[in-house]
C-alpha cells in the first residue's frame, strides 16, 4: 500500500457550522475524484453545549487510529484546531490547509464580545450563539472558552501548510493569517483571496491552491498517454460492386 493510501483526510469545520458545510463537500467530491476519501465529522456531537477544542482534538484523535499520516482541512474554528492537532502530533500531520484560521481564539472572543454578555455568560455559566447549522440560537457552555484560553494562540507545525484567508473577513482579521504565516518560517503558504470569511466565492480556485500542496499525497491522476489513445476512425473503403 502506498504513502498515499494510508493518508487519512479530515475536514474539521467551523464554529456553529456542519458536516453540510458547502466548502467542505465541495472538496469532498474532488477528492472522490482523486480516488480519496474525505471524513466530514459532525463536531457539533455528542452536544452543541459542551463543544471545546479540546473535545475536538479527541475527535481527530479518535479518527486518526492507526498508522498512517494525516492530512487536516480547517476552516475557521476547525483551522485553529487543525493546527493546533498539527503543532501537539507533529509525526502523524503530512499536511494542513487552514482557511481563515481563528488564531488567538479565547483572547479574541473574549476581547470580542460586550463586557455585559461576557459577565453574563460566566454567571449563567452558558450564552446563546447563532448556529449556521441549525438555523436557530443554540446555548454553549462557558467551558469553551476558558478551554481556548488554554490553547497557544499560534501553534505552529511542522507540516507544510496553506493558508486560505480573506482580505475581507470581518470575523477573523487577516493581519492574524499573515503573523502565523511569518512565524512558521517557510513551512506555511498565504494565499489572499478577494473574499469574505466564508471563502465560498471561488470553490474551483480554493481546490486549484489546494492540490497543489496535495499532489504529492494524492494517487496520480489517469492521464492517457499516447501508446492508449485511441486511434483515428477511418472510413470504411467502399463495397465493390
Amino acid at each position: 500500500m502506498n504513502a498515499a493510501t494510508q493518508t487519512r483526510f479530515i475536514w474539521l469545520h467551523g464554529f456553529a457550522s456542519g458536516p453540510q458545510s458547502r466548502k467542505g463537500l465541495y472538496l469532498r467530491d474532488r477528492l472522490e475524484e482523486r480516488g480519496v476519501h474525505l471524513v466530514i465529522p459532525d463536531l457539533n456531537l455528542p452536544a452543541f453545549f459542551d463543544l471545546t477544542v479540546t473535545r475536538m482534538l479527541s475527535k481527530v484523535d479518535e479518527l486518526a487510529q492507526g498508522e498512517g499520516m494525516v492530512v487536516l482541512f480547517g476552516s475557521s474554528l476547525g483551522g485553529f484546531t487543525a493546527a493546533t492537532w498539527a503543532a501537539t502530533r507533529r509525526d502523524r500531520t503530512a499536511a494542513l490547509v487552514l482557511l481563515a484560521p481563528a488564531f488567538g481564539l479565547g483572547e479574541r472572543w473574549s476581547a470580542g464580545m460586550k463586557p455585559e454578555d461576557l459577565a453574563r455568560w460566566r454567571k449563567e455559566k452558558s450564552f446563546e450563539f447563532e448556529h449556521y447549522a441549525t438555523n436557530r440560537k443554540e446555548r454553549l457552555g462557558i467551558a469553551f472558552l476558558d478551554d481556548a484560553l488554554q490553547h497557544q494562540p499560534f501553534p505552529l507545525p511542522q507540516a507544510p501548510t496553506l493558508v486560505l484567508q480573506g482580505s475581507r473577513d470581518e470575523v477573523v482579521e487577516p493581519q492574524l493569517a499573515r503573523e502565523f504565516t511569518a512565524l512558521m518560517q517557510g513551512r506555511a503558504r498565504l494565499v489572499e483571496l478577494d473574499d469574505g470569511h466564508d471563502l465560498a466565492s471561488d470553490l474551483p480556485r480554493l481546490w486549484r491552491e489546494m492540490e497543489s500542496l496535495l499532489q504529492p499525497l494524492l494517487p496520480p491522476s489517469i492521464v492517457q498517454g499516447p501508446a492508449e489513445a485511441a486511434a483515428p476512425v477511418q472510413a470504411p473503403r467502399p463495397t465493390p460492386k
